[in-house]
């Protein structure tokens, strides 16, 4: 049975379930090593779970917020909010509490599900000052000194009161439909406040019956999932949690980004969700490692890395000698790249933003299996994905089963299907805007090559318009910028300006050996202002000047006072960076560099 098929999500999990039964299905780390869950212990939890919301007094249509980082009590709440009939309202486990009060307050949330002890110091204030919140449940003791205007429950309390019940639990959902609203994600805001995205069962089921489609050219029996990205997160909620479920998969979850390379050798994935940025960070990481060994191991690996790239763009043909040295150079160079990712995998999927075609072309040509996509939280959110028979490292792929998608005479992309939101959650204008006679309005710019894959050319909103009226893509700056060795981060500004400046944030891993090899300070407040590094920094500018077009080329750049990140809130969850809150922050900086300031050539 497919996840066309299916009447809601709740429908197919305990359908999976009763397929699977005793088989592991969660995995996480306990005491120094993974330990399983099977389907049945799962589905057990989930109706137990279900039953103690409606008992706390959740109705159909009820929101639940959720927040927790991936763990599997993260699957169990979120499908027991469903089948209460209610909607699973995530957030990022790095917002703040007058994040997380928007939330619920905007959302008008019932209850809330909290995880760790640390996490409810910054929960609780919020649900105590909500209206709405009528009672929080916490996986681990909250260690309160005073109590707050809400039931306080504890997880295994809850489980433990309630008798077996999966049968029951099972008749009711079936009342549940596919165009019912499964989940009220909150974009993470790159370009302001973010809206609620009212996502029905039916969009991430067919986001689900999409990617089967694709994965059956690689298998969809036997797979196994390692889970980091936050589950908060369309991307993640779908490709990471739905489609596992929707296959039977096994689905791990890492412990950490810190972690998640010593994950990948111990769990041995064969599916991974990723985010172009890990890639990026990776692919730093390796060529750093290979210059440093350097010698006949750094000429054999460039060597199968440009015979691999090779392969791919000619469609794997090479010449007689060059398909002997290149089995030979899989043995000696490709195997022990495969085995630091595990040695299993059939498909790494990036998603969540643009991934650089050097990116791609350098993971492809050292054997993983790469396949970059595209998508929208309005889209459920997988909207395109490359396959694994026919990728093109350029493109995101062509559009998923059952998608519509035409390009406007604008060229912006538009999409419509089932995998179309409800709307914006108390925002009509919005949701009018947004949907126009059936079509979602991405906001992103694209073609359709010859063979019918979608081109990302840049973000609609994201564009720099010039003083003369000419646009540039930032991404495609920025994209090149961040593949130098010195650059870390950076954001490119311009709009209604001459020129375009950069603001830089140099990669760690190079100023430390940098200061190392000049005798300067580790103190990177002084360094700000030392005129070698910006020579230095001002090379690295240079070297992608020079491929770039005059109205792309980065003429001038300040270094900014710390790195962007999601703890200073200059970046989202899932790594993009906040444009609009980094231009208030250095507006000044910026200006300046229009009267005078480093310069790149």
């Amino acid at each position: 049975m497919g996840p066309e098929k299916y009447q809601n999500l709740v429908q197919m999990l305990f359908e999976q379930a009763r397929k699977n039964g005793t088989k592991p299905f969660l995995w996480a780390k306990s005491e120094g090593r993974f330990r399983s869950q099977s389907w049945d212990d799962v589905v057990d939890q989930v109706a137990r779970m279900s039953r103690a919301l409606i008992k706390e007094g959740v109705q159909a249509g009820d929101r639940v917020a959720l927040i927790s980082e991936n763990r599997p009590e993260w699957l169990i709440a979120d499908f027991a909010i469903m089948a209460a009939g209610a909607i699973t309202v995530p957030a990022y486990t790095t917002s703040t509490t007058s994040d997380y009060q928007h939330i619920l307050e905007n959302s008008r949330a019932k209850g809330v599900i909290v995880s760790s002890a640390k996490l409810a110091r910054t929960v609780l204030p919020a649900a105590h000052l909500s209206d709405s919140a009528e009672f929080v449940i916490t996986m681990e003791e909250p260690r309160l000194t005073q109590s707050i205007n809400a039931r306080m429950l504890r997880w295994d309390d809850v489980l433990a009161a309630q008798p077996a019940c999966v049968d029951a639990v099972r008749e009711a959902t079936s009342t549940l439909l596919r165009e019912d609203v499964a989940c009220l994600i909150y974009t993470s805001g790159t370009g302001g406040a973010p809206k609620g995205v009212m996502i029905h069962h039916g969009a991430i089921l067919h986001n689900c019956m999409g990617a089967c489609d694709v994965l059956s050219e690689i298998g969809l029996s036997g797979n196994r999932f390692l889970s980091f990205l936050p589950l908060s997160h369309a991307y993640e909620h779908s490709a990471g949690q739905a489609l596992p479920v929707s296959i039977g998969a096994e689905i791990y979850y890492a412990e950490g980004i810190d972690k998640l390379a010593s994950n990948m050798a111990e769990t041995k994935p064969t599916i991974m969700v990723v985010v172009p940025r890990l890639f990026e960070m990776l692919r730093n990481r390796v060529l750093r490692q290979v210059e440093k060994d350097g010698g006949y191991k750094e000429k054999l690996f460039h060597k199968a890395l440009a015979l691999g790239i090779k392969r791919h763009r000619q469609g794997g043909r090479l010449g007689f000698f060059e398909r002997i040295q290149d089995k030979l150079l899989d043995r000696l160079v490709r195997a022990k790249v495969r085995r630091r990712f595990g040695g299993r995998l059939k498909a790494l999927v990036s998603g969540g933003a643009p991934l650089n075609k050097d990116v791609g072309e350098f993971f492809t040509g050292l054997g993983l299996p790469l396949l970059q996509g595209y998508g929208q939280t309005e889209a459920g959110p997988i909207i395109s994905v490359n396959r694994p028979t026919h990728s093109k490292t350029h493109s995101v792929g062509p559009p998923m089963k059952g998608v519509e998608l035409t390009i406007a005479d604008d060229g912006e992309i538009l999409v419509r299907g089932a995998l179309v939101m409800k709307g914006y959650w108390g925002d009509e204008r919005a949701t009018a805007d947004t949907i126009k006679d059936g079509w979602l309005h991405t906001g992103d710019i694209g073609i359709l090559d010859e063979d019918g894959h979608l081109v990302i050319t840049d973000r609609k909103k994201d564009l720099i318009v010039s003083d003369k009226g000419e646009n540039v893509s930032p991404q495609r700056v920025e994209g090149m910028l961040a593949l130098e060795m010195e650059i870390a981060q950076v954001m490119v500004y311009g709009d209604d300006k001459p020129y375009l400046v950069g603001l830089v944030v140099p990669d760690p891993e190079w100023l430390a050996s940098w200061t190392k090899e000049t005798g300067k300070t580790n103190d990177y407040a002084a360094l700000v202002a030392d005129p070698d590094l910006r020579t230095a920094i001002d090379a690295a500018i240079s070297r992608v000047n020079k491929r770039l077009s005059n109205l792309e080329k980065v003429r001038r750049f300040a270094l900014a006072d710390e790195p962007f990140s999601i703890e200073n809130e200059q970046m989202t969850p899932t790594l993009k960076i906040r444009r609009h809150v980094i231009g208030k922050i250095y507006r000044s900086r910026i200006e300046t560099l229009y009267g005078g300031g480093a310069k790149g050539k």
